[in-house]
């Protein structure tokens, strides 16, 4: 029997006593033939009971979720309590039009001449924004047809790849003519419908497009669930104006964070193609990175737009749980799900988060979100709310990474802001890091398990990639006492964010522990199941998730390898503009030197 173990009541805890614990998973790695017997075992009846009690053991979860007395009362969903107004900021209106709010979103931008651009020299190397391709279109030295011909050519390139490492897996090269056939007539009449007309965007394969299939990356989700209409996301684009590629690759069904796929073949790091994107929205983040999209929509349950964000060098927005709706995807029912926006600039990520922003009329009664708002990046008074910022560093947490490479850079971010705008940096302590861990894992392993048991129970289990069977059959022995444990937790941990955030605005750590990890050679055939990977890649994204705050990853430079690195900064419920704000002020002390991506496509030029 285990020892009962009794937490203080979450006011009670003495912050100044808290001890930093170094994350260490303990679980095989496996790839082949060895992952193929793993499943096996770990889906016999007895022998994969034992097996996934041993591992829970071993990572202190039966001690936890078991033995302990969480005195807390459970929090069954993100509860966030009244927020000050942000300042320097333009309200959206959530109840207008997408393109009215895009036009909002375009007066909050810092003056640019794309003209000035397009005749530049192409080094230092840089990716066209938006206004970039809305200047061609206008000036008509670029169509949105012409565009299209050249993303078509290099999906043909892509489709005759050996092993197949597919960026989409659904594509329809007419049905894109058609599209961009329909903007490129709108532009000849003079009469775009937004900044975004024309805006070549992918869209994640568990989020609804029509005319394609949702599949999740398995090869059967689209037989039991048909698309019948755009998610309203999707439709809220659409109605802008924006170009829909295709459906992009990703980890399958979302359970898992390297972007691995053996359905349809894993998508590359354009970076660096024997490496990862990092996942589940690996085929969004390549896209964006690659050239070959301005933006991608993906989903975050666990850091799934943020980690690929990171370590394909592109920002990547976790929205505040709520602020933007989940109908018309596959995961729209869970706890700490979002729908948020990828692109290679933050201002890109500000013009479509304005765009697909609205609650769900159930959200706005249970959570009460304050009004949407975006930095007003073309104000001078923008500089000044800069200098008031308050940045909350856990050291010992922040420097526990894979590599000092990626402290050492994020730190020199840090510096650069508190020298160039007065950002001040304040130590904090975060309490209670690995019953977060576990506390994520509990809840967002409980709630896949439930929408996709019927389908297991129905056969669909043996149509399921190996790591996905191994992750759902460690989620299958999660108990409903576990979920309420890990509820209680979830309260526990937002008393202790809430109250840091009375003393800073912002919390930041490096987006991922580790950079982008190689992809081994037998996983791409079988798949692969590493947790001390996943704990590297997830070990600073999981509060955003459990807890529905916001969360941005930006770019700030690469490791002696030349690979990205991600700076993450966490926001309180509803903070989206604080956060837009500093990931601007961010990108620009980072923004020279680019490296041009291995893998890159000058689609508008058809360079």
């Amino acid at each position: 029997m285990g020892k009962k173990r009794i937490m203080l009541p979450v006011e009670e805890v003495d912050i100044s006593a808290v001890k930093y614990e170094n994350e260490a998973i303990k679980a095989p790695h496996l790839t082949g033939f060895l992952l193929k017997l793993f499943v096996k075992m770990i889906e016999a009846p007895l022998l994969g009971s034992l097996i996934t009690y041993f591992i829970k053991k071993e990572n202190r979860m039966v001690e936890l979720l078991r033995n302990t007395v969480i005195p807390e009362a459970p929090m069954f969903k993100p509860e966030f309590p009244p927020q000050e107004p942000e300042p320097g900021v333009i309200i959206m209106e959530e109840d207008g039009k997408p393109e009215d709010r895009v036009e909002s979103a375009l007066k909050c931008l810092p003056h640019y001449d794309p003209a000035s651009h397009w005749n530049a020299d192409s080094s230092p190397f840089r990716y066209w924004k938006i206004r970039d391709y809305a200047h061609a279109y206008r000036s008509r030295l670029a169509t949105p047809s012409m565009v299209a011909e050249h993303f078509i050519s290099v999906m043909e390139e892509f489709r005759n790849k050996k092993p197949p490492a597919p960026l989409l897996v659904s594509f329809d090269a007419e049905d894109l003519r058609k599209q961009a056939a329909a903007s490129t007539q709108r532009f000849q009449e003079g009469n775009p419908l937004s900044i975004l007309d024309g805006i070549f965007v992918a869209i994640k394969d568990d989020i609804d497009c029509l005319p394609h299939p949702s599949k999740g990356a398995t090869i059967w989700m689209h037989e039991v669930r048909p698309v019948e209409k755009d998610a309203v996301s999707v439709s809220r684009l659409r109605s802008c104006g924006v170009i829909f590629v295709g459906k992009a690759n990703m980890h399958e069904l979302g359970l898992g964070t390297s972007g691995n796929n053996p359905n349809y073949g894993t998508t590359r790091n354009p970076h660096a193609p024997e490496r990862y994107t990092g996942g589940s929205s690996s085929g969004p983040a390549a896209l964006v990175a690659s050239g070959l999209c301005s933006a991608a929509l993906g989903t975050d349950g666990g850091g799934s737009v943020r980690i690929p964000s990171s370590l394909c060098g592109v920002v990547g927005l976790k929205t505040t749980y709520g602020r933007t709706p989940m109908i018309g995807s596959i995961c729209d029912s869970g706890t700490v799900e979002i729908i948020g926006p990828i692109a290679s600039t933050v201002e890109d990520v500000m013009l479509v988060y304005a765009t697909i922003l609205g609650s769900s009329p159930a959200d706005r009664v249970c959570l009460k979100p304050a009004p949407p708002c975006l930095p007003n990046l073309s104000s001078s008074e923008s500089l000044n709310v800069m200098g008031t910022l308050r940045l909350g560093k856990y050291t010992q947490w922040f420097n526990d990474v894979y590599s000092t490479d990626i402290s050492d850079k994020c730190e020199d971010v840090l510096n650069m802001l508190s020298k160039n705008h007065g950002c001040k940096v304040t130590e904090i302590i975060i309490p209670e890091l690995n019953e977060m861990r576990t506390a994520h894992i509990v809840s967002i392993g409980s709630e896949s398990v439930s929408s996709l048991n019927p389908h297991c129970y129905d056969g669909k289990i043996s149509k399921m990639t190996l790591d996905t069977r191994t992750n759902l059959a460690l989620f299958r022995t999660f108990t409903a006492s576990d979920y309420v444990a890990a509820q209680c937790l979830r309260r526990r941990l937002m008393y202790y964010h809430l109250e840091i955030f009375k003393n800073v605005d912002i919390i930041v750590t490096p987006t991922t522990g580790m950079t982008a990890p190689i992809i081994s050679p037998s996983a791409l055939k079988f798949g692969e199941s590493n947790l001390q990977v996943a704990g590297y890649l997830m070990r600073f994204v999981v509060a955003a998730n459990l807890l529905g705050l916001p969360a941005i990853s930006v770019p700030v430079g690469y490791d002696k390898q030349g690979l990205p690195i991600g700076l993450q900064l966490i926001g309180r419920p509803w903070g989206e503009a604080s956060i837009l704000r500093l990931a601007s002020a961010v990108e620009e002390l980072c923004g020279e030197p680019k490296k041009k991506p291995a893998q890159f496509y000058d689609i508008l030029k058809g360079k």
